[in-house]
Order: C-alpha cells, then structure tokens, then sequence
C-alpha cells in the first residue's frame, strides 16, 4: 500500500470550477482507495493505494472528476517519497522563511532549465526560483500575489505540455506530513 497526493489545479478558488471536500473523499473512496483525506479547500487529496502508479492514478482521478462534476481539473498525484524528497531538496532555507514567502510549483513532468532560460533572474531580485525534479521552488519574499517574478512563470508558453500548480510552504510540509506511511 502506497499513500499518495493528489494535487487538484484550479479548484475552490473562484469561477465555476467547484469541489466540495467530502464529495472528493467519496469520490476517491468510491475509486477503491484508503485512509482518504483531503487537506484545506484548495485541492489536495491524501489517499492509499494498491494499484496504479502516479501517472494512471491521476487519470482515473482527472476521469472522475469530470464524470461527477462535469468539468476538467488537472491533477498531480505524488508518493510520500516524491514530497518529502520535495521538501528536503528545497535550496532556499525554508526553515528561515515564512511561509508565504516560499512556493512549490509541481509539474506533470520533468522540466529543463532551457524552458525557462528567457528569464533575466536578476531583473525580478530579490524573487528567485530554482528548478528541482519535477518543481520549481519560488522564493517571493513578499508573498505570491504580490510577486512580479510568479506572474512570469505562469505564462502559459513557460508551461507548454506540462500541468503546473503550485503550494504554499505549509502546504508542501503537510502533505509530507499526511503522506508519512504510519500517519493516520
């Protein structure tokens, strides 16, 4: 049994795209997953599995979704080991920050420094981001809604071919948590 993310983009944060918490646990509980939970309004699932690998598991997801609510949502779907490596590698000192001020963006798939190679860094100081497997780690020191250097990385050309959501350090810290094997 692997415990797993799911990360929902785009939900519960206004327009029409609307997923109440409990009808997600029962729509994963429904899939034949265990031990669900979802965390926060904004779309993140905690499950068990047996089945599946993190690429089938988000489909089936992305497939139900739209079956029980009729529409689209991109989904991410992560082990533990994934999110803690995640949280481990992180090169900014996390533990030193706020949590506003640092940001997670996980991608469906590996990224290069090539896609973002347009980007004069220096120019959005003292914002920085860092690539990692599968994420790009943003330092915004004064929060993400006020950050010049996020609105860049959201370009959709930046993003071409892979989904993209990003998390809040506290967020990136208790999907760990919730992930961990013995948590319940």
């Amino acid at each position: 049994m692997t415990t797993y993310a799911a990360l929902l983009r785009g939900i519960n944060v206004g327009g029409s795209k609307k997923v109440p918490m409990a009808d997600l646990r029962a729509l994963l509980e429904g899939l034949g997953h265990d031990a669900v939970r979802t965390y926060l309004q904004s779309g993140q699932a905690v499950f068990a599995s047996e089945h599946g690998d993190e690429e089938s598991l988000a489909a089936e997801l992305t497939q139900a979704i739209e079956k029980r609510f009729g529409f689209g949502v991109d989904v991410i779907v992560r082990d533990h080991a994934y999110l803690k490596a995640v949280a481990d590698n992180c090169p900014f000192p996390a533990a030193e920050l706020e949590a506003k001020q640092l940001h997670a963006t996980y991608f469906s798939a590996p990224v290069d420094a090539e896609r973002f190679a347009e980007i004069d860094q220096a120019a959005f100081l003292p914002e920085e981001f860092r690539l990692g497997d599968r994420v790009l780690y943003l330092y915004a020191p004064n929060g993400l809604g006020r950050s010049k250097l996020a609105e860049y990385l959201a370009k959709p050309r930046l993003n071409k071919g892979v989904t993209a959501t990003s998390r809040n350090w506290n967020t990136v810290v208790k999907l760990v948590e919730l992930t961990e094997p013995t948590a319940g």
